[in-house]
């Protein structure tokens, strides 16, 4: 399991032009899912989540978590994308969509995450909240 995690100021999905979720300041989550994950993986990444400190503390160092913050999560199989030969990518790494959708919602239960929509086309805008973004893989 992957997640791109991006820190944000606002973040919307919009899909077919009507605006599906939204938040404040918080957490903008991408989430790929593979062929071995399963729900402790998902468990342990949203736990990761909610742990991550990354906003700023009264001094200014990233040292608090998401706390009361927003999280929006995105599913995002395009994680798992192999461009090392050619130039199209493979998604063969990819878990296919009925073993990744409940994966996916199981994290955004565990992590209080407001949602996307699962296999759609999402727009997806942010602003983001300073120059972070993370990279999180479970093995």
């Amino acid at each position: 399991m992957r997640a791109l995690v991006q820190r944000v100021a606002r973040a919307s999905v919009t899909v077919e032009g009507e605006r599906v979720s939204e938040i404040g300041p918080g957490l903008l989550v991408l989430l790929g899912i593979t062929h071995d994950d399963g729900p402790e993986h998902a468990d342990r990444l949203a736990d990761k989540v909610l742990a991550l400190r990354i906003f700023a503390d009264e001094e200014g160092r990233m040292n608090e978590p998401l706390g009361d913050r927003e999280l929006l999560c995105v599913s995002q199989f395009t994680l798992y994308g192999d461009a090392r030969k050619g130039s199209r990518p493979a998604f063969v790494a990819a878990a296919r969509p009925e073993q990744a959708e409940p994966l996916y919602e199981r994290f955004c239960v565990r992590a209080g995450a407001r949602r996307g929509r699962f296999g759609a086309h999402m727009d997806v805008e942010l602003v983001n909240d300073g120059p972070v973004t993370l990279l999180l893989e479970l093995p």
